[in-house]
C-alpha cells in the first residue's frame, strides 16, 4: 500500500520574527527540520511527500530541500494561496494570511490519492510516531460509517518552549485511547511549580503536564478531503464577520466530526519530545538538539549520505 507524508509549510511564522521559519538551517550540513521528519517517514515506509508551501517562496524552497529530497523520494508541491477560496466568496483585502490547516490539507486533494499523514514543516515530531501512525495506516479497517484516523498523541510536557507560550490541541481520550475531544488552546505555559496555564479559565482548570496533545499530525485517507471542501464552504458562510482573521483549523475540524459522530480518531502515544521553531529564541536550542541526536547515533552527521 502507498502512503504519503503531506507537509504544511505555508504559514507565516508572525512570531517568529522575520525570514521564512521553515526553511531555517538547523543541521551540521544545512539540514532544516523537515529533512528529519522525510528522512524519518522514509524509514517508516512512507513513499511519496507532498509538500504545501506557497507559490512565491517555492523557489526558496526548492533550492533548501527539495532538489535535494527529489533524489531520495518522490516529492509534489501543492500551493496554498489566500485567494483560492469558494466560488461567489468575497475576498478580504485585510487578509493577508493563509486559510489555516484545515485548507492547506484540502489543497491536496488532486494531488494526494492514499492514506496519508499530514504534519506541520517546522515541528520535529521523532521516529517513534512516524512508525506507529504508518503502521496505523496499513492496517486500519476502514469504518464504512465514520471517517477511520489517526493521531500523533505527544504528552504537554514534552511539547512546550522555553521562550514563550504555545498552542496546542488539548486532548481528552477515553479507555480505549480514541479521542473524545480536541481542544485548540492559546497561551499555553508552564510555570515553576509545574501548573500549567492558558488563555482558556475552563482548560485551564483541568490541563496539567501528562496531558495528551495534538501537534497537527494526524493520519487519514482520501475520502476526508471531500468533507473539507465542504466544510470550507461552510466556514465561510459562518464567519462573514470576521473573515480578515478567522482560519479554518484542523483541530476545530475533527472536533465538529467527534461531536457529529462522524469520525473515530485513534490517537497513538508517543514519549518523544517535540521541538520546533515558534520564536527566533528557539533556533539555538533546536540545533543543540539535533547535535545532541547526531552525537547519540540517531541520526548519521551526513544525513542523506
Amino acid at each position: 500500500m502507498t502512503t504519503t507524508l503531506i507537509i504544511m509549510a505555508a504559514g507565516i511564522g508572525s512570531r517568529f520574527g522575520g525570514g521564512i521559519k521553515q526553511l531555517a538551517k538547523m543541521g551540521p550540513n544545512g539540514e532544516i527540520i523537515m529533512d528529519y521528519s522525510i528522512y524519518d517517514a522514509v524509514e517508516a515506509g512512507f513513499d511519496k511527500v507532498v509538500i504545501i508551501i506557497r507559490k512565491d517562496i517555492e523557489k526558496e524552497f526548492k533550492e533548501a530541500i527539495g532538489d535535494r529530497i527529489a533524489k531520495k523520494v518522490k516529492i509534489e508541491y501543492v500551493y496554498q494561496e489566500t485567494w483560492d477560496i469558494p466560488e461567489g466568496v468575497t475576498l478580504q483585502a485585510s487578509r493577508t494570511k493563509p486559510w489555516g490547516t484545515g485548507h492547506a490539507l484540502l489543497c491536496c486533494k488532486d494531488v494526494v490519492k492514499d492514506p496519508f499523514v499530514v504534519i506541520n514543516a517546522d515541528d520535529y515530531y521523532g521516529k517513534e510516531i512516524f512508525r506507529k501512525l504508518h503502521k496505523f495506516l496499513i492496517t486500519n479497517v476502514k469504518d464504512t460509517h465514520k471517517f477511520s484516523m489517526g493521531m500523533g498523541g505527544f504528552i504537554l510536557e514534552n511539547t512546550l518552549s522555553e521562550n514563550g507560550t504555545v498552542t496546542r490541541g488539548i486532548c481528552q481520550v477515553d479507555e480505549n485511547e480514541y479521542l473524545l475531544h480536541v481542544y485548540e488552546t492559546r497561551g499555553i505555559k508552564a510555570l515553576g511549580d509545574g501548573k500549567i496555564i492558558c488563555n482558556d479559565p475552563e482548560i485551564e482548570a483541568w490541563i496539567h503536564p501528562k496531558n495528551k496533545v495534538s501537534m497537527n499530525m494526524w493520519a487519514g485517507t482520501p475520502d476526508f478531503f471531500d468533507y473539507l471542501e465542504e466544510g470550507f464552504k461552510d466556514f465561510f458562510a459562518k464567519n462573514t464577520e470576521n473573515l480578515d482573521k478567522a482560519e479554518y483549523l484542523l483541530p476545530n475540524i475533527i472536533e465538529e466530526l467527534l461531536k457529529e459522530e462522524k469520525a473515530k480518531v485513534k490517537v497513538l502515544e508517543t514519549t518523544d519530545r517535540w521541538f520546533g521553531i515558534t520564536y527566533r529564541e528557539d533556533k539555538e536550542i533546536v540545533e543543540a538538539e539535533f547535535s545532541k541526536l547526531i552525537e547519540e547515533g540517531v541520526y548519521p552527521k551526513n544525513l542523506w549520505g
